[in-house]
């Protein structure tokens, strides 16, 4: 088994904890990425560890942050607060029980200056690595890791093949694929994580299809 640097060392942080700093940090920041907007408004809820972790872990500072656009090495991580205020970011904190979830788990949903509004859930699951579990409806399995598509489409045949065929046309390999739908002929999500970064060009080719409500591209945390 190959071990790399990162799961022997752990991330390069401010803050005491891994799980509950760096990756809380993670959480956040692949929120704001999904959302591909400047947020104006956060309201987080936290599962079991991440609640009893949120003051003396720094684990709200870390979310807060993250939602910012603060590393987990920068040293303003730990005056998340203070610059959101500064910026007019509303945020809360809530408790919630996330069913069926890994303990240091949060939901984050956000709301853009364009009036978007997103719910991201996902979990730190050891070392400063993180899993998103759900975006808004769609069940979805994201590690950050990797680049990674994100369409939202209508759920009818051939779909799926323009998408994959578009990435593969470019020479760009899918490491992993998930598909979900929210029922038969309805609305359906396709997450792609690729070794390749996605191209400008791709992205707007699939967002000419009609067929295709949205899509998103992520980078590597």
């Amino acid at each position: 088994m190959n071990t790399g640097v990162f799961e022997v060392l752990g991330p390069i942080m401010i803050g005491p904890s891994s799980s509950h700093t760096a990756g809380a940090c993670r959480l956040g920041l692949m929120a704001r990425q999904i959302l591909q907007g400047e947020p104006v408004k956060a309201t987080i809820y936290l599962h079991e560890s991440f609640q009893k972790t949120r003051k003396g872990h720094g684990t709200e500072v870390a979310i807060l942050g993250g939602i910012l656009g603060i590393t987990p090495d920068d040293e303003r991580l730990r005056k998340s607060k203070e610059i959101s205020i500064s910026k007019g970011v509303e945020y809360q904190f809530l408790e919630k029980e996330l069913k069926g979830q890994h303990p240091n788990s949060c939901q984050i949903s956000l709301t853009s200056k364009n009036g978007k509004h997103l719910s991201v859930t996902g979990s730190s699951i050891g070392g400063g690595q993180i899993s998103i579990s759900q975006i808004d409806d769609f069940s979805v399995n994201l590690s950050g890791q990797y680049n990674a598509i994100l369409t939202k489409h209508k759920d009818r045949p051939g779909i799926i093949n323009r998408v994959t065929k578009m990435i593969s046309s470019k020479g760009i390999n899918i490491a992993y694929m998930q598909i979900s739908r929210t029922k038969k002929g309805d609305s359906a999500s396709l997450i792609a994580e690729t070794d390749e970064p996605i191209t400008d060009n791709i992205q707007k080719e699939l967002e000419s299809h009609d067929d295709i409500y949205q899509v998103k591209v992520i980078r590597p945390l």
